[in-house]
Parts: C-alpha cells; structure tokens; sequence
C-alpha cells in the first residue's frame, strides 16, 4: 500500500509531500511526523527506501506506508494524556509519534530535545490481541494494525471507552470508529486498504484461550503532574521565542543538493552525396571536464559542510538553569526515570 506521494530527499521533504497532498492536516501530527525520522525505523540496507511512500516488510519487520500512518494519526485526534492501545506495534514508529504527543514533547527540531519522563513511555505485551483479558482496562485510543474481521468488530469496539476512538482496517476499509455512548458508535470510513489478517487464537490442550493481561492503566501522582505543568510551561516560552526568531521553527531549511551533469560523447553521422561519413564529436566543454569535475566536487564538500546540522541543544535544561531558583528545585524540574 501506498504510493499516493512522491518520495522525499529526507524526512522533511517526506511530510512535505504528505502535507501537500492533504495527509497530514494538524500541527500537532506534522511536528510528530518530523521529529520522528522514518529512516532510524529501517535496516542500514534498505534505509534509501525510507522516504518513499510505501510499506515496507522484511522478514518479520514491516512499516505500513507514511500515508497510511498520516491519516491514522489524524483519525485519532490524539491530546496529551490520553491512553493508548496500539495492537501490533511493529517496529514501534507510530508508537514513537503517538508518544511524543501524548507525552506533550513534540517540539521543532532546532530546539528539539528528548526527556525521558515527558514522553509517554510504552509498556509491551506478548500475545494474541483477540485473547485480551476482558477484565482489562478500556482506553482513550485503540489502533490495530492487521484486519480485523467483521466479527470482531465487537471485541474491539469493547476495548474502548465512552469517548474514545477506535482505528482499524475492517473489511479492507481503514475506518475510525468513535464510542458515544455504552452503546453508541460512530462508524465513518477512511480510505481503502489492504492489511495482512489478524491471526486467530490457538488454543491450548485443555481447550481454553490463554487470556493476555495487560497492564493497569496508572494515575500519575500530584507531583509528576506538578513537574509536568511547569515544565510545559517552560517550554512553551522556549518554543514562542524560537518562532519569533525564525517565524518559523516547524523544520530545517531544506538543504539542496547539487545535481551531477554527466557528459557523454556524441556520435555523428553524416550522410553525404549517398555516402556515410561517421565521425565522433566531444561535447565542447570535454577538454576542461577534469577540471569541472575537480570544481563541482569541492562546491559540493563546502556544501555538505555548511548543511551539517547544529548538534541539538538541550534548550530546557539552559532554560531552567538560569533561573532564579535554588539548585535543589532546579535539579527537581530536570528530574527523568530511571529504569
């Protein structure tokens, strides 16, 4: 799948097209899509794909197409603070961008930085998604990213709270699914597409599902909340200086790359009073095509040079520092999990 968008230079040009194209539609889904770089998700050989709009499998490893993820994520409608459920979670990169906006770290990528207790780190579960203990907790969000079957539409529409919205592929139809009330739905179908179909239960010996218990959906204390709030803050003021600096601090400017002119030999043939004369004509800058060569390699390293990225500051951490607090409660708001 995929396909509907050009393919990019690098992951900014990416979300361009998908922008362009009207895949990605909110802010909040545009910078989740650049912090996350699709290429760090793909194996060293294949990462020249990475750019493409296209799904990729290899083995046990697959992406679904950055199409198909745009307008997932903007079905979602995903806030800060919201529960998740991602059944198949693959090699994690939808999870990484649904964490970054759940965690409230999405930030431009001149000033982006990665703190470890804002983002919304995931908890994994081994099983077969449709053996999910019916005593578990229901979530805010729920995507699955095989086919689901019609008649399981129930068990997954179950998963989801009053409120909450459902993405999966049913019946060949990406289709978002919202719960309005303990008995109410929402049904409206995205876009057609082809997943490989969830694979069904095997049961043991004696006959009886093996139930997968997931893990209790935890209420932050006063004082994560606390710390979480001032930080938001601070890095809001950092985020609001940045923009009035640049006007605007979505994405690095694009960095251009110098297009290689090949020069080939051309072969003339003259026809002449119906004789053939052929003879081989150098293309007139030929004569000085070591020295051009020689030219366009040195533009092109001075080039590579003044594009290399700023290595990222850590903005928050300088911000907090100069503030006029004493060292413990500085040392607090810098604060991160350890595992």
């Amino acid at each position: 799948m995929g396909g509907a968008v050009s393919a990019g230079e690098d992951n900014d040009e990416l979300i361009d097209n998908l922008k362009e194209a009207q895949y990605i539609r909110t802010e909040l889904v545009e910078q989740a899509f650049r912090a996350i770089d699709r290429a760090d998700y793909y194996l060293e050989e294949f990462k020249e794909n990475a750019y493409k709009d296209l799904a990729w499998k290899h083995g046990n490893i697959h992406l679904s197409a950055p199409c198909i993820y745009s307008e997932v994520m903007e079905a979602l409608d995903l806030q800060p603070g919201l529960s998740f459920l991602n059944l198949g979670s693959g090699t994690g990169y939808l999870s990484s961008m649904v964490g970054l906006i759940l965690g409230d770290m999405v930030k431009q990528k001149r000033i982006f930085f990665l703190s470890r207790f804002d983002f919304c780190e995931p908890s994994f579960v081994t099983g077969n998604c449709l053996e999910i203990s019916p005593d578990c907790s229901q979530y805010d969000r729920v995507y699955c990213g095989a086919g689901v079957q019609k008649e399981h539409e129930e068990y997954m529409k179950n998963l989801l709270k009053v409120g909450g919205i459902l993405v999966m592929p049913l019946e060949e139809k990406l289709t978002k699914i919202t719960r309005t009330g303990p008995s109410a739905w929402e049904t409206k179908k995205i876009l057609a597409v082809s997943f490989a179909p969830l694979v069904q239960p095997c049961h043991s010996e004696s006959g009886k599902s093996r139930l997968v218990q997931l893990p209790p959906l935890a209420v932050r204390s006063l004082q994560d909340l606390a710390r979480i709030a001032i930080r938001g803050t601070i890095k809001k003021i950092i985020h609001q200086e940045a923009l009035s600096k640049s006007g605007n601090g979505l994405k690095n400017t694009p960095r251009f790359k110098r297009r290689r002119v090949r020069r080939r030999q051309m072969e003339t043939i003259v026809f002449l009073d119906k004789e053939v004369f052929a003879s081989r004509i150098s293309n007139p800058s030929d004569d000085n095509s070591c020295e051009d060569l020689e030219e366009e390699r040195r533009e092109e390293d001075k080039t590579s040079l003044e594009a290399k990225p700023d290595p990222p500051v850590n903005f928050l951490r300088q911000k907090v520092l100069s503030l006029p607090l004493p060292d413990p409660l500085k040392y607090y708001l810098l604060y991160y999990r350890e595992k």
